[in-house]
């Protein structure tokens, strides 16, 4: 028999939200790590609002989950995050808000979205995931890897100037940006500086790639299950991988030794000592490139690690990390961060790692069940 086309309007309509998503999707399970990592944050909610003056604003429970929407799912925009909360029960439903509640403005939300990221509610979110039960367990405490990839900065390579404002542009036609011809130019991060986002840099990871306006993101993992510790954004440099991966073993609270894996860009003489004075044996790929004399690069590292199983055991371990960046640049749609500044963009990197630690939980739980 064939259906009717005819619509059947009431006067009345209940909706369940609640039911209307089956018990076993994956987000049902990330709700619950979420909730439980925001109801320990919530001294320090409490200490980014103001307690007795001004309009309610938008709650900060329901703005994360909102963020972590735009993440799992590679949503391009704030306006375009609202319109599917505002269509989809799904949303709505992770996020907190019933079918009747109005959805946020998405300037609205960008502004209470940037009030709260600058708070480092990001890397406490982070932390508060890593600290439940049923995830420390399935941390590892002795074995970690770090590695560090560039984030192109939302700036156009046009706007790097000259400090000294002593660039002359071309005229150019009304209503269009001004010409600007820097081919054959001498370029440098000490006498030019990007007008859009002064913090970003000029940079380039390898021989034969394009320097770009970029920051460095870093992150640390740990080798049992792959998930993401630590993380954060810097001024991209030569020796900011190094340098962030010592700060992150510096924020680390450890009792007993533990091992470090990371590619050839870390094997250099100091860094290895400084993991050294920190009780920390260094598991790193042996940098042996030739140079132009055809000798090959002495290396940092000696037999005293390299010939131990667990060292050939880190190598492989290792380059899960690559796992977290493409996820993070793929999914997340990071590959070009859309905010400006260095503080912003290190708040949603770090944002973007709790997320890919919550995408991974479910599965890892249940088989650890």
């Amino acid at each position: 028999m064939r259906g009717s086309d005819e619509r059947t309007g009431a006067l009345f309509s209940y909706v369940d939200v609640e039911s209307r998503i089956r018990s076993d999707h994956p987000l049902r399970r990330i709700r619950e790590i979420t909730n439980a990592a925001l109801a320990a944050l919530d001294e320090d909610f409490g200490a980014l609002y103001a307690r007795r003056f001004g309009r309610p604003s938008i709650p900060p429970e329901r703005l994360l989950r909102a963020m972590l929407l735009q993440v799992f799912y590679g949503i391009r925009s704030e306006r375009q995050l609202m319109e599917r909360i505002e269509f989809d029960l799904l949303f709505r439903w992770f996020v907190g808000l019933g079918v009747d509640e109005a959805v946020w403005d998405h300037s609205s939300f960008s502004t209470n979205r940037d009030r709260l990221l600058s708070g480092e509610i990001a890397a406490k979110f982070l932390r508060a995931i890593l600290a439940q039960p049923s995830v420390k367990r399935l941390i590892s405490s002795d074995h970690f890897s770090v590695d560090g990839t560039l984030i192109e900065a939302w700036a156009s390579i046009k706007s790097f100037r000259r400090k000294d404002g002593s660039d002359d542009d071309r005229p150019s036609p009304p209503g269009r940006n001004a010409e600007r011809d820097f081919h054959k130019e001498k370029r440098s991060n000490e006498t030019h500086q990007s007008t859009t986002d002064p913090e970003a840099r000029l940079y380039k990871k390898g021989d034969g790639q394009p320097a770009r306006l970029c920051y460095i993101g870093h992150a640390m993992m740990e080798n049992r299950n792959g998930l993401a510790v630590d993380g954060g954004v810097t001024p991209a440099s030569g020796t900011a991988e190094r340098e962030a991966a010592l700060a992150m073993l510096d924020r680390r609270t450890r009792r007993r030794r533990i091992t470090l894996g990371a590619d050839k860009a870390y094997d250099v003489r100091q860094f290895v000592e400084d993991l050294r004075e920190r009780s920390v044996t260094p598991h790193l790929a042996i940098d042996g490139h030739l140079s132009k004399t055809g000798k090959a690069r002495a290396t940092a590292m000696d037999r005293r690690t390299t010939r131990h199983p667990g060292y050939a055991i880190s190598q492989r371990c290792r380059k899960r990390i690559e796992e977290v960046f493409g996820w993070i640049k793929g999914s997340a749609r990071l590959a070009k961060v859309k905010l400006r500044g260095r503080a912003k963009v290190d708040a949603v990197f770090t944002l973007a790692l709790a997320a890919y630690n919550l995408v991974r939980l479910p599965k890892l739980l249940e088989a650890s069940a």
